[in-house]
């Protein structure tokens, strides 16, 4: 089969997305649509870079299917193509389509024209269902991550560089934005950090609260306890999560969030807001603690019961369970195959 796959970048989860066209004996043709520079040989084998509209590129190659996303970009610019495999990034429905009317009516429109829609959780099914979108044609699947590079980890290195071996690390690693809330995770760790003197903060990443999060870093009388690297490469992520306690998302819209996934498959306990893909992952007290969106003082209470909790080991194992059992990328990816088939059956 000659699959055509849309996005607006080349990034991460779209090298995943196109090595798995690959190993599943397709054709493919890659079109990135925004201003991210690719190159022919960064694609996996198998698969070629093709350049155009997505309606030129159609007609030029004939592909048997056109998989693009997000829902207001890339498959609203293939909602004429058919068959069109329309994918959610999550934010695009649950956040984006929910605070711009254009883009909810541009999302709207890609559902029209999409035979199968996938969906990294059923939230996302649910948000498609209230535009109008028959949910029979949505394949579910988390993105997952590969098992093999996160795993349970005894030792950390980088605790050791900045001298935390006695600590108790909190770890965020969601974009500085107002979406993920950055703000909220932050003043819960400086509320408690007078009366907890081991508690520390891994604060990588960036994004256009950076100002104000720095600002607020800077005037806390904190600072020396949080550790803010910037931007950090995929190849360091295994190390951060090594050096963690525990993990803390206090995001206000997600899909299935490939960091949480790989937290868990490291047997990190998770403190996460309490919306509905989060709570597809985490069980009150089984993986990590629930606390209401945008609420400071109750992940503050939440993260000085994972401190105290006689049982964070066992959470931990639970945790990695809860991983292998919904998280594994090499079984999850098979999921891609089915939409194929109902979109050209």
């Amino acid at each position: 089969m000659k699959v055509l796959y849309v996005s607006q970048q080349h990034g991460p989860h779209d090298r995943r997305f196109l090595a798995a066209i690959a190993e599943a004996g397709h054709t493919g043709l890659f079109l990135c649509t925004g201003p991210q520079r690719v190159q022919a040989e960064q694609l996996p084998a198998g698969v070629q870079l093709v350049h155009g509209s997505v309606d030129a590129v159609t007609r030029a190659h004939a592909p048997d299917l056109v998989h693009a996303g997000p829902l207001h970009t890339c498959a609203w610019q293939a909602r004429g193509v058919s068959p069109l495999v329309a994918m959610s990034w999550g934010s695009d429905i649950l956040y984006t389509a929910q605070h711009n009317w254009l883009a909810r009516y541009k999302t709207r429109a890609a559902l029209r024209g999409a035979r199968v829609l996938i969906a990294d959780c059923q939230a996302v099914v649910d948000a498609a269902a209230e535009l109008g979108y028959d949910p029979q044609r949505a394949v579910i699947f988390p993105w997952g991550v590969d098992l093999q590079r996160f795993q349970l980890q005894t030792t950390s290195k980088l605790r050791e560089e900045l001298g935390w071996q006695d600590a108790f690390v909190l770890l965020h690693l969601r974009s500085w934005e107002l979406v993920y809330d950055t703000e909220t995770a932050l003043r819960a760790f400086l509320a408690l950090a007078p009366s907890q003197p081991r508690l520390r903060l891994l604060l990588p990443g960036g994004g256009r609260l950076a100002g104000r999060i720095r600002d607020l870093v800077a005037r806390s009388g904190f600072a020396e306890r949080v550790h803010m690297p910037g931007y950090i490469a995929q190849e360091q992520l295994h190390a951060y999560y090594a050096a963690a306690d525990l993990y803390v998302s206090a995001s206000r819209s997600d899909g299935s969030s490939v960091s949480l996934m790989e937290a868990l498959a490291c047997g990190l306990p998770a403190v996460v807001s309490d919306i509905p893909s989060n709570r597809e992952w985490i069980e009150p007290g089984q993986q990590g603690w629930l606390f209401p969106v945008g609420d400071s003082a109750a992940l503050a209470d939440k993260i000085m019961a994972a401190m105290h909790s006689p049982d964070l080991n066992s959470i931990a194992q639970r945790a990695r369970q809860r991983a292998e059992e919904r998280a594994d990328w090499s079984k999850n990816k098979l999921g891609l195959q089915r939409a194929y088939e109902m979109a050209v059956a």
